[in-house]
């Protein structure tokens, strides 16, 4: 191994030659040097040649003093004194005091001068040592006064406390060049060995050395730069690392702390950003999969439970579900003629058993068998049934005619005999007694095919496919999560639940309900104002009472054979149609949320109406 101090073991060498293993002449200068002795064993010099001159002093010739020029070089040695020059040449001060103490030990002029000039001489040293740290030629300038020193004043114990100075800066040196080089190389030693460890050693040298804390600086800065550049690529967990490591080689420094808030505000827009791009792609051709593989990259650069990947993830969640909405959200469609369509609530995604049970009581085999419905996407469903006012914006539009206009009656209350009777200029306009509806009312008096003549209509105004419900959907958004004959449970209604049949209504002729809900009265003969009561645990209304509904199913007797999923059951042709949900006319057992019941295709009366569903 190279020896990594060269200039050192020279100044040794040179301190060690009057020890013996070298010859002196009178001056004290030692032959020999390029090679020295020390205690240990040899120390072979490998280092610049050209930096021996620092590390030795040949005193320079004087020549021979008669008794004229003594006080003449008395003078001079004065002035190079006063003016610095203290060895370099005969001039110099050190050469003529030394050469008047040759000519007369005893000169005490001399001796004095000698001395002012030894203490000049370390405080020369001295100064070149404080830059010695930054700057080599001060550090050779520390090596040369070394040399004269040493060779003038070999026993001096303050000469002796100026080369151990001179030694301390020579190992700084060379430790903190050697970690310069290891720095420019890359071998910051984050993991043991390289800088650090130099930079260490040359801290327990001297604590606090401006050059080692500056390169120490220099690694910290170094492993930053690389956490900086990990981060660039997304490679967070290694700018961690980087910079828990930075975090060790200065542990009062601010600077890596400042970092760790840079990087992680770079990591939070970097995952913020992802987001958004992942949210936009949800809303592009193929859109579920590019916002799953941009969740991807989110997850390898986030923390666990970050709140955007969490984020991102339910939106993907919903979109497989829901599209671009969520469950229990509420919105309308713009029309292309002006205006909005009905006002409709996200269902939410998931499975119920559709049909009664065999021991519900007014139940039939019509209602069974049970069989388990699975939704793996949301639907949006009306609020409401459809209204008079709505359906009269679509007549307006499209100028249909319903079955009971052209067949002039429909079947409506007649208050007289207490039951429902065929009335002649009935139609879509007359609410369920054959006088005039308000707009709010649901629409009555509407066949299954202008139900479906409303929902094409729609689907064309707003580009989107509104339909039917089928019977599945219906149950399913009725029961809203129960699994009871009503969907309160059982018994009569709680107060305020709904329009249906309760012993304490009356008719306008003071009739009473037979067969109703005991201790039960909802303030109306005949159909409410949509949207009267109090919806349902998913948002939506009358679903059991005020009037019931028609569907997008053919009727069959049973579900044996029944569509497994929650597609409605059609037969082409099929002229018969299923209703679902109690009317404000229905007994108990027609309430119930399993019930369904058989109509005709272009059947019209005061109890029916529909609503309408949307796809996702």
């Amino acid at each position: 191994m190279r020896n990594p101090f060269p200039a050192t073991a020279l100044l040794i060498a040179l301190l060690c030659a009057g020890c013996g293993g070298g010859d002196s002449d009178e001056t004290g200068a030692t032959t020999g040097q390029a090679e020295g002795r020390v205690a240990s064993g040899s120390v072979t010099i490998s280092g610049d040649d050209r930096e021996a001159g620092s590390l030795t002093w040949t005193r320079p010739e004087v020549g021979e003093l008669d008794e004229e020029q003594v006080e003449q070089a008395q003078e001079q040695a004065g002035e190079a004194l006063d003016e610095g020059r203290l060895y370099d040449d005969g001039d110099s001060a050190i050469p003529l005091y030394l050469a008047l103490l040759d000519r007369d030990a005893d000169d005490g002029s001399a001796r004095e001068g000698l001395e002012k000039a030894r203490r000049r001489l370390l405080e020369m040293g001295d100064d070149a040592l404080s830059d010695a740290g930054e700057d080599f030629v001060a550090l050779r300038e520390a090596r040369r006064v070394a040399a004269v020193a040493r060779t003038v004043w070999p026993d001096d114990e303050e000469v002796a406390a100026y080369l151990q100075r001179v030694d301390l800066a020579d190992q700084l040196w060379e430790l903190n060049r050697q970690a310069e080089d290891e720095i420019a190389a890359g071998r910051l030693g984050e993991s043991g060995g390289g800088a650090i460890a130099l930079l260490r050693q040359a801290l327990e040298l001297s604590p606090g050395q401006a050059r080692a804390m500056q390169n120490l600086a220099a690694v910290e800065s170094a492993l930053i730069r690389r956490a900086e550049l990990a981060a660039d690529a997304d490679d967070f967990a290694t700018a961690n690392l980087w910079l828990d490591h930075a975090a060790k080689v200065r542990p009062d420094s601010a600077t890596v702390p400042d970092a760790r808030e840079r990087i992680a505000r770079q990591r939070e827009g970097r995952i913020g950003r992802l987001r958004d791009q992942g949210v936009a792609a949800l809303g592009q051709f193929d859109g579920i999969a590019k916002a799953r593989s941009i969740l991807a990259d989110l997850l390898r650069i986030a923390e666990p439970g970050d709140p955007a990947a969490a984020e991102l993830r339910e939106r993907i969640d919903l979109a497989v579900h829901y599209g671009l909405f969520r469950p229990g959200q509420v919105f309308t469609d713009a029309l292309e003629t002006g205006g909005r369509g009905p006002r409709m609530v996200v269902v939410p995604h998931g499975a119920f058993t559709m049909g009664a049970p065999e021991d519900e009581a007014g139940s039939t085999d019509q209602e069974r068998p049970q069989r388990i419905i699975r939704f793996d996407r949301g639907f949006a469903m009306a609020l409401t049934e459809v209204s008079v006012g709505e359906f009269r914006r679509f007549v307006n539009a499209t100028g249909h005619r319903t079955r009971a206009e052209r067949r002039g009656f429909s079947m409506a209350w007649d208050e007289r005999s207490g039951n429902f009777v065929r009335r002649s200029r009935v139609d879509w306009r007359s609410d369920y007694a054959g006088a005039r509806a308000s707009d709010a009312l649901p629409v009555l008096h509407v066949s299954a095919e202008d139900a479906q003549a409303y929902v094409d209509w729609l689907s064309a105004q707003t580009g989107r496919r509104y339909r039917l419900p089928s019977e599945a959907e219906f149950e399913y958004a009725l029961r809203a999560g129960t699994s009871t004959p009503f969907p309160w449970g059982e018994g009569s209604p709680p107060e305020g639940s709904g329009n249906f049949t309760g012993d304490r209504d009356r008719s306008p002729g003071a009739r009473s309900w037979t067969n109703a809900f005991r201790a039960y009265g909802d303030g109306h003969w005949g159909p409410a104002p949509v949207g009267s009561f109090t919806p349902n645990a998913w948002g939506l209304h009358d679903l059991a009472g005020n009037v019931s509904e028609w569907v997008a199913d053919c009727w069959h007797e049973n579900y044996r054979r029944a569509p497994r999923d929650a597609s409605a059951w059609v037969n082409p042709g099929c002229r018969t149609f299923v209703i679902r949900g109690g009317a404000w006319a229905s007994s108990p057992q027609q309430t119930r949320s399993a019930w369904r019941a058989p109509a005709a295709r272009d059947m019209t009366n005061a109890r029916i109406g529909f609503r309408v569903v949307r796809d996702l």
